[in-house]
């Protein structure tokens, strides 16, 4: 730690404006001194009291539960004091104030101010203690955010699951069959002149295998955990008059885009968060693609097209009473070869209620469906989850970040080189070895013990303040 990170800290835990309760959090060494200066007694640790919050005269400012948290056993695992209040923001900041003004009054003795380095906390910086003080790996830490910004009810689950542990237990568990492998071939290095092959002896192959088979568990599970906290980002492109702005009010259950008859009707992005199967999703329904002269609506098309190409899944509409027209079917060619190949593509034909016919001789891939009667939007629903590799949840899923599955991704690429260097004949055992340690080192990371200072600055300043 450096010197900051062992200042005591203090923040109002709870969100800005009014409410029923809020709470002021400090987190330091020995905070016993500054509980016996504030209110004039011993509390029992770990023991709500009930009691006046008093200001430097003596005066009430409130009454509230205090509840005093003596390290190890704390959040942070440091001194904890916790006041529980009325949830005004002028009784927070009257008692925000107070403690920072007791913090530097005189000790009895006179020697020093009681806390004389108490700060305001930074963003995370409680979580962030947690983490250095070994209460918590990053993984759990990163968790901890991911519950406070759940959008639904399975992210929230999942969530409570990797700050529980579970997504440190795989990755923990893939870690220690990597040492004893790492173990297995250090050993060798250690002893060339040996007769005995210590990786045919340990089966370094089927160790390895095993580790292969189990990462590719763990990423399965990843990819849904980082799906399931991240959601994904949908946007509805297309010819105008195809039906994206219909489309869109379908997916979402209301009337939130203009939809008639004259083309160009959308000349902006339209968005709207909803969830299929507690998966978060955004949906973005953009101006018709098309060649023109209005400069309010080419200023909107090229607004589609940047959307489509920062999207995670494209639905491209047609319209499916024109399957027949040789031009409609022309430009929707020109539109999806311009499509980014990066990004998965549905094709949708729309209109199906009044183009039975059309749909009955297409052999057009894709969904089919009716915006105006429904028919069809449960299937769009599965096939959106389909295009991203989502399974149906269930109740072991934890949340997991890109970063993670980014990690997870180069754990595979070394273990595939290392896969390649044991079948060589006459390996090069010290780039087996290296292979494995790069392999050990981005695991290592994901639950924080080589995680670089910088990046532990980013995970938590993206914390709430007094979290």
């Amino acid at each position: 730690m450096n010197a900051s990170q062992l200042d005591p800290i203090v923040a109002v835990a709870t969100p800005a404006g009014k409410g029923a309760v809020g709470i002021l959090r400090v987190s330091g060494k020995d905070l016993r001194s500054l509980t016996l200066a504030w209110f004039g007694r011993e509390l029992q640790p770990r023991h709500a009291t009930y009691l006046p919050l008093p200001d430097a005269r003596g005066q009430a400012l409130d009454q509230g539960l205090v509840i005093y948290f003596p390290a190890p056993h704390s959040y942070t695992g440091e001194d904890v004091l916790e006041i529980q209040a009325h949830g005004g923001p002028v009784v927070m900041r009257l008692l925000l104030a107070r403690c920072l003004e007791l913090a530097q009054s005189l000790t009895p003795d006179g020697a020093a101010p009681l806390l004389p380095h108490l700060r305001l906390a930074q963003p995370g910086e409680f979580t962030q203690r947690a983490f250095l003080n070994d209460k918590m790996d990053l993984a759990q830490a990163e968790a901890v955010s991911d519950l406070i910004d759940a959008s639904t009810e399975a992210a929230a689950k999942g969530a409570a699951r990797s700050l529980n542990g579970a997504f440190s237990q795989a990755v923990n568990h893939l870690l220690e069959g990597l040492i004893k492998l790492r173990m297995l071939v250090e050993s060798t290095l250690d002893f060339p002149e040996e007769e005995v092959d210590f990786l045919q002896q340990g089966d370094a192959q089927g160790q390895l295998d095993a580790l292969r088979s189990q990462l590719t568990q763990v990423l399965a599970q990843t990819r849904q955990g980082a799906l399931l906290r991240e959601g994904l980002k949908v946007v509805i492109a297309g010819q105008p008059n195809a039906g994206k702005s219909s489309i869109l009010n379908a997916l979402a259950g209301a009337e939130l885009a203009i939809v008639t008859e004259v083309e160009g009707t959308t000349r902006d992005v339209v968005s709207q968060s909803i969830q299929i199967e507690g998966v978060p999703l955004i949906v973005l329904d953009t101006a018709g693609l098309r060649d023109t002269e209005d400069p309010v609506e080419r200023i909107g098309i090229a607004r589609a097209w940047r959307e489509i190409d920062q999207a995670d899944v494209v639905l491209f509409v047609h319209d499916g009473t024109r399957l027949q027209d040789p031009q409609a079917q022309a430009r929707d060619e020109a539109l999806y070869a311009q499509l980014p190949q990066h990004v998965p593509t549905i094709h949708v034909w729309n209109k199906s209620d009044v183009a039975a016919q059309e749909r009955s001789a297409s052999t057009q891939s894709g969904v089919w469906l009716s915006a105006k009667t429904g028919d069809g939007l449960q299937e769009l629903r599965q096939c959106l989850l389909q295009s991203v590799g989502w399974q149906t949840t269930s109740e072991g899923l934890f949340s997991a970040r890109q970063r993670h599955v980014d990690a997870l991704h180069g754990v595979g690429t070394h273990f595939a080189a290392a896969n390649e260097l044991l079948a060589q004949a006459g390996m090069q055992l010290d780039v087996l070895a290296e292979e494995l340690r790069l392999a050990q080192q981005q695991l290592s990371d994901i639950t924080g013990v080589f995680t670089a200072d910088d990046l532990l600055g980013e995970i938590f300043s993206k914390f709430c303040i007094g979290k």
